[in-house]
């Protein structure tokens, strides 16, 4: 941990996505001490649970490897894990942070063998693929997870099988008694990356998002479209598994709404292209329909809309689907929209639903604990009338795709150094 004596040059990175990676081998690299925290049990956010990311359409792996080898090679990044951050106090230069950290019933011994999980017998629900798969109760939460070290689910701690998993481990890595802990860190200044949600889809009843399997939010397209997701790469229902061959992308779910999210998320369009090719280059016979308010591709992704747009195999529909139903035996999905530029009301059945649900930020959940934060009307972080030294970054701001996040992240780390300084 920073001590009094060093915390002018430490700087605490809340969050471990993109954004908090980012920030804390940028500072760490200017020479400063960084303390990175990070609510779950590996780092990347969510963009480790992507299929592929522009500009280049990488996999996540690309980007995370080369963040992790620095992080690991650098000697002034402290990584928590499994841990948050309850409180701020203090000022620029010279700021108190308490944090809790959680347990994880695995310590630094581990090696990643696996024979924790081969003990364990309860399955859950797979986080990381939100929730269509399961995990044995010891897990890795994924193959390519940072830290390589395996979690022991609270659900099983106290009973014969906890002791098992314990039993089975020959390193002494599996600690069923560990405990909750609270620590307090010295720190000038505190860059917030607690990253963004998706929008509830479930609260746009008319969509039945929730109700039906086979409607789905565009994360959740991606892992049905990743290797190392539920159904291998092969996008498939949710509902039985049959590979999908028609598919339609519902834009501006809940966003541009005033019921909703008042704002355009500015990604939505994007996604949406980039996960029409995640079928068309596996089917192909492959249908695609985008219905759409408009399309907005900023900038040099405009290239890509067009590639996209003269496939015979996609229809650019301009309509907001008013409603969407599915057939119970069948899993079919209907979407009934009035095509603005026909006049002509559609009723059309798809394998698979993808609605493209709007950025919400974390802040909009969970406030940044420390009196004073200003946000907008959204939640989002602003910068005029801030707190010195309590730098919002990436999604807590606005609404931003990968590489956008990343430069914020570095400007994040200037200003932070500035604080330090005060």
């Amino acid at each position: 941990m920073a001590d009094a004596q060093d915390s002018a040059r430490t700087i605490l990175v809340a969050g471990g996505g993109i954004a908090g990676l980012s920030a804390a081998v940028e500072a760490a690299e200017a020479g400063f001490q960084v303390i990175l925290v990070e609510r779950e049990p590996y780092l990347g956010g969510r963009v480790a649970r992507m299929n592929k990311y522009f500009p280049k359409l990488c996999p996540p792996q690309c980007g995370l490897e080369i963040n992790f080898r620095r992080i690991r090679n650098n000697p002034l990044i402290q990584v928590m894990t499994m841990a948050e951050v309850e409180k701020i106090e203090g000022e620029s230069g010279d700021f108190t942070v308490g944090i809790r950290v959680n347990p994880r019933y695995v310590n630094e011994k581990c090696t990643g063998c696996g024979k924790c999980s081969e003990a364990a017998q309860t399955s859950i629900p797979n986080f990381f693929d939100y929730g269509m798969s399961t995990v044995k109760a010891a897990y890795l939460p994924h193959e390519f997870a940072y830290p390589m070290r395996y979690v022991i689910a609270p659900q099983v701690i106290g009973t014969p099988e906890a002791q098992a998993i314990e039993a089975a481990c020959e390193y002494g890595a599996v600690e069923t008694d560990m405990a909750q802990k609270s620590v307090e860190v010295k720190a000038g200044a505190v860059i917030w990356a607690a990253g963004w949600t998706p929008y509830d889809i479930s609260a746009i009843a008319y969509y039945g998002a929730g109700k039906y399997r086979n409607v789905v939010s565009n994360v959740v397209m991606e892992r049905l479209a990743s290797v190392n997701g539920p159904f291998k790469g092969i996008i498939s229902r949710p509902s039985d598994g049959k590979a999908v061959k028609k598919i339609a992308f519902v834009q501006c779910a809940g966003s541009r709404d005033e019921n909703h999210l008042a704002y355009c998320s500015s990604v939505c369009c994007l996604a949406s292209l980039k996960q029409a090719t995640y079928l068309l280059d596996q089917q192909a016979d492959a249908e695609v329909s985008i219905f759409y308010i408009d399309i907005r591709a900023l900038g040099r992704q405009e290239a890509f809309f067009e590639k996209v747009r003269q496939d015979e195999r996609v229809r650019l529909v301009k309509g907001k689907p008013g409603e969407i139903t599915e057939d119970p035996a069948t899993g079919m999905v209907t979407v009934q929209v009035e095509d603005q530029q026909t006049g002509k009301t559609l009723r059309e059945q798809f394998d698979l639903v993808v609605l493209a649900a709007g950025m919400a930020p974390a802040t909009s959940q969970q406030k940044i604990p420390a009196s004073g934060v200003v946000y907008d009307d959204f939640g989002f972080v602003v910068s005029k009338g801030q707190i010195p030294g309590i730098i919002g970054v990436g999604c807590d701001r606005r609404p931003a795709d990968v590489s956008s996040t990343v430069q914020d992240a570095t400007a994040a780390v200037l200003k932070a150094i500035q604080a330090c300084r005060r």
